[in-house]
């Protein structure tokens, strides 16, 4: 166990280092964000062999949603300038900022990747020889829901995106019309599939504790840096966003409120 905890982090830490030294000649530490779903692609086929595991249906489902989430923030930034988030730290802290990036950026999102990578660490450490297939499937199922609302989310919101008529407005419908953010809600019950996969891979009694994963990037996405933050953002910039709130959930799907006094035209 502990040589797959340690691999994992010489993995992370090597990328974590490569993409901030190739943020500082393209001056755009957002590319961090693409590197995101990709570390734990490199956990699952860099160290996992390395410490003995063989590849798992773990491994494949992690492979498909880094890929994915890596191409699609690729497609979404590039040629596009950095993140105001980043933009407004650069400028704060000038000519340091490119050591703090370091420690800040990179070496913060590296340690929240290892401890989320818990479950894809563990499955190869300790697989044993007959998996619980029901515990794997409950995993397998809600790893499928959860990329259904993450890339039908991402999809349908880039589709409105593309829309110069839609400048200002604020995506109402589709999946958007059942909740605020069905792509971070994806994100949400994809990893709690992950951990339930692990589960059935291992001993559930050993490895129960890897709960910390799925319970850590919940948290983030519903009180840090996903909903919370993307949620402040969006009132400031478009007054069409009270009127949304009151009618659509802001994290778990459900059917909108049917208030006249509330409702505006949906757009597709």
């Amino acid at each position: 166990m502990e040589r797959a905890l340690l691999m994992a982090a010489v993995v992370i830490a090597c990328q974590m280092i490569f993409l901030w030294l190739l943020s500082i000649p393209l001056r755009n530490v957002s590319i961090v964000d693409i590197g995101w779903g990709l570390g734990f692609v490199l956990v699952a086929w860099l160290a996992a062999p390395v410490i003995g595991g063989p590849p798992t249906i773990l491994y494949s489902l992690v492979t498909i949603w880094g890929v994915r989430l890596a191409w699609h923030l690729w497609l979404r930034n590039h040629g596009k300038p950095e993140d105001y988030r980043y933009v407004a730290m650069r400028e704060k802290q000038g000519s340091s900022f490119v050591w703090s990036s370091l420690l800040r950026v990179f070496a913060l999102q590296g340690v929240i990747m290892w401890l989320i990578a818990l479950p894809i660490m563990v499955a190869g450490a300790e697989a044993i020889s007959e998996p619980c297939w029901i515990l794997t499937g409950c995993g397998c199922a809600l790893w499928l829901v959860g990329m259904f609302f993450e890339v039908v989310g991402d999809w349908q919101l880039a589709r409105f995106k593309s829309n110069a008529d839609n400048q200002g407005k604020v995506m109402d419908s589709g999946l958007w019309k059942y909740t605020r953010h069905p792509n971070y809600f994806g994100e949400f019950v994809l990893w709690w599939g992950h951990w339930f996969v692990c589960l059935g891979l291992t001993d559930p009694t050993k490895t129960w504790w890897t709960i910390i994963s799925p319970a850590l990037i919940s948290f983030l996405l519903l009180k840090v840096s996903g909903v919370a933050l993307l949620e402040r953002s969006m009132k400031k910039r478009s007054p069409e966003y009270e009127s949304y709130i009151k009618r659509t959930s802001e994290f778990f799907p459900r059917r909108p409120v049917q208030n006249s006094s509330t409702d505006t035209p949906s757009v597709s």
